[in-house]
């Protein structure tokens, strides 16, 4: 249906049934000095002149006799007039009828008053006249027109009041009008409408909206804004008079609206039209807070300021904070999108708050509120990796936690951030992890080829580790394209690169903190399975301890089996991606054994990593035994399982536990796992039976996932 407020739908379906027996209350549509809209609805060029409209007169509808007839004829009183139409309402208890009827009687015969009582006089029976008014009362309108035809047929020289007839021409024009707006033929509104002046009434609102909006769709928007002008300046039905301001909304152009605004009226403190004021301000702001060059009234602004203070709507605090946000009002901003949190945690107000937080270069708050909502959208992750670019860039390094790292490191390494991958890789320079450095810089040439200042770290570490071949093949890339890659190791002192935000990264820390050691590679710790997975395997370790790798070698310099014990060395000091290079040595160049050894070493130090989808490559590299064969798919499934919960992948991970089931027991942790995700999945009998059976040996988690089950039932 073209109309879109429930009131609208409500009074389109509603007309019909409620409204058929309308005529003139009030006055027609086109009032006084709407000559020319007037010509072109009715073809007359004079308006239909205001009609006094009384107050409902009392009724004894009370004493309705439950005999209801109606003459065969109409029983005229007072000079001719028709009363039939009224006594017979009056029988059928309608009081909205009876008073329309009296007000149209009243206008066609201005010396009439009506009856003290419309029951006085003795109904005359007439049951099939009696049928025919009442299949018209409910809209039935064929059936009618077939009844007064069999009636014609059946009794010669029969004719129906005219009065019914009237109306059964008035409620079929109706009908077409109602038809030709539903289907969008706005000329047949138009034309219907001139032909049928009766029906532009205020008892005929949904008819004025449909008749305003045929204008406003043929281009004619003055003619529309007459229409709604009529209903404003003459109508008084509270409901009706809101919702023709929302139809003009859709219609009409704002300064026409402004106009109509004009028009409200007011019980004291509170205008009638306040809801819709109250939209316009949030329109006006939402689209502000889009387009910095669009400008907001100071009233506007005010008006949703006061909302926002009063109602606590967190979308009105919101629009607020874009709004000053996007013109570099910070401090008003950041008021706006705290308070919008408070009231209701958002993405969209933490997206918002955190970029208040970069702006104050307070970068581990915002690293911290985003990290909850960075797979919300595209934009979250964004502004999540621009905290973390920021706050890795920062002068001087700040120590971070082993927890922060730890995350940071596995969201670059998943999203492929180029610009959070390089400030990764001058973090760990700084701390004089050059490994790890040359991996973060090498992974962000990888996503970003033309990330210049990439290249740049990248350079320095080669000529740091003194792998002066990479250097020399890497100047030769960007030959022509940069400058001081091209004087690495060439001047006389190092320029200083350049951070994510422009600042200068500067010498490495002093000190390197025994945390940052193994929290800056490029993912996340491995999962508890993992650590024993290696700690209490038969797998040969080097003899040297984590002291005897903290200087940096190079494995390709070294023999298979040297690379292997290199490899497991680096595995104790908790350098998994390092270790992982060694292995690969071993690997390429080993006997039998070294070969199966690297090749199952390699498959942990990725675990750890938690690069799975390279540890189950790593695992098929050479030949394990049954035992480390079970143990290793075990760990590649257990991880595959964690990781796509983590993403939300709740089917997934099932499988994954599905195939982990098949080879090995499943333990309590992997049971909660699984009955979380048949929680997510709405899998509830499923996830019931796992979380009883765990809450069974006693387990916490499982009592807890039985609480979480059950308040989601309860909701």
């Amino acid at each position: 249906m073209p109309m879109t407020s429930i009131k609208t739908v409500a009074l389109g379906a509603g007309t019909l049934l409620l409204g058929t027996f309308v005529v003139a209350q009030e006055r027609y549509f086109p009032a006084a000095g709407s000559q020319e809209i007037w010509h072109e609805i009715t073809g007359s060029a004079e308006p239909t002149p205001e009609l006094d409209v009384p107050q409902p007169m009392p009724t004894m509808l009370a004493q309705t006799s439950e005999v209801e007839t109606k003459p065969s004829q109409p029983v005229e009183t007072q000079n001719g007039v028709d009363e039939s139409a009224l006594r017979y309402f009056a029988r059928k208890g309608d009081t909205r009828r009876l008073e329309i009827e009296i007000a149209r009687l009243r206008a066609l015969y201005p010396g009439w008053t009506p009856p003290a009582d419309p029951l006085a006089t003795p109904p005359v029976t007439d049951a099939a006249l009696e049928e025919i008014w009442e299949l018209y009362s409910q809209g039935r309108l064929s059936e009618a027109r077939h009844k007064i035809a069999e009636r014609q047929a059946s009794v010669p020289g029969w004719q129906p009041p005219a009065d019914l007839t009237d109306r059964l021409a008035l409620a079929e024009s109706r009908e077409r009008l109602i038809n030709a707006s539903d289907l969008d033929q706005y000329a047949t509104v138009i034309s219907v409408a001139s032909q049928n002046p009766q029906l532009l009434t205020c008892s005929e609102v949904d008819v004025l909206w449909r008749v305003a909006e045929a204008f406003a769709r043929t281009d004619r928007d003055s003619r529309a804004y007459d229409a709604y002008r009529y209903i404003l300046s003459t109508c008084d039905d509270a409901e009706e008079r809101l919702a023709t301001m929302q139809n003009a909304l859709q219609f009409l152009p704002m300064p026409l609206v402004d106009d109509l605004l004009a028009l409200e009226r007011s019980d004291g403190a509170v205008g009638e039209f306040a809801e819709i004021r109250d939209t316009l301000a949030r329109n006006a702001v939402a689209k502000a807070g889009e387009d910095k060059s669009a400008t907001v009234p100071a009233t506007t602004l005010d008006r949703l300021k006061k909302l926002a203070e009063t109602e606590k709507l967190p979308t009105d605090a919101r629009l607020l904070g874009w709004y000053y946000y996007n013109r570099q009002d910070i401090e008003a901003a950041d008021k706006w999108f705290r308070m919008a949190l408070s009231a209701e945690p958002s993405a969209d107000a933490a997206e918002g708050l955190a970029l208040v937080l970069i702006q104050r270069e307070l970068y581990a708050d915002a690293e911290e509120l985003m990290y909850r909502w960075r797979d919300d959208s595209d934009d979250t992750r964004v502004v999540y990796l621009a905290a973390v670019a920021n706050l890795l860039g920062l002068e001087p390094r700040p120590l971070l936690s082993g927890e922060v790292l730890s995350r940071i490191v596995a969201e670059v390494a998943r999203s492929r951030n180029v610009e959070a991958a390089r400030q990764l890789g001058w973090y760990a320079r700084a701390f004089e992890q050059h490994a790890t450095a040359k991996a973060w810089f090498t992974s962000a040439l990888g996503w970003g080829p033309d990330d210049e200042p990439s290249a740049y770290g990248l350079a320095l570490t080669y000529q740091l580790l003194g792998e002066t071949a990479q250097l020399d093949q890497l100047k030769q890339r960007w030959t022509g394209r940069s400058e001081r890659i091209q004087l690495v190791g060439v001047a006389e002192t190092e320029p200083a690169p350049a951070g994510a935000a422009g600042r200068s990264v500067g010498t490495a820390a002093p000190v390197t903190p025994p945390a940052i050691a193994r929290i800056v590679e490029p993912n996340t710790a491995p999962a508890a399975s993992s650590r024993r997975a290696n700690e209490g395997s038969g797998a040969k370790r080097g003899t040297g301890s984590a002291r005897g790798c903290s200087n940096y070698t190079n494995p390709e310099r070294l023999q298979p089996s040297a690379a292997l014990s290199h490899g497991w060395c680096l595995m104790d000091a908790d350098r998994p991606l390092e270790a992982a290079k060694a292995f690969e040595v071993a690997l390429r160049g080993g006997n039998e054994r070294t070969r199966r050894d690297a090749a199952y070493g390699q498959s942990l130090a990725y675990l750890r990593a938690g690069l799975v989808d390279n540890a189950a490559v790593a695992a098929i590299k050479a030949p394990q035994s049954g035992k480390r064969a079970v143990e290793l798919q075990t760990n590649i499934l257990d991880e595959r399982a964690r990781g796509a919960f983590e993403r939300g992948r709740y089917a997934e991970a099932i499988m994954a536990l599905d195939r982990r089931a098949q080879i090995a027991p499943e333990r309590i942790d992997l049971m909660v796992l699984r009955g979380y995700s048949y929680m997510r999945l709405n899998r509830f009998g499923d996830a019931r039976r796992v979380f009883e059976a765990v809450a069974r040996t006693g387990s916490r988690d499982g009592i807890k996932g039985l609480a979480e089950l059950n308040n989601l039932e309860t909701y």
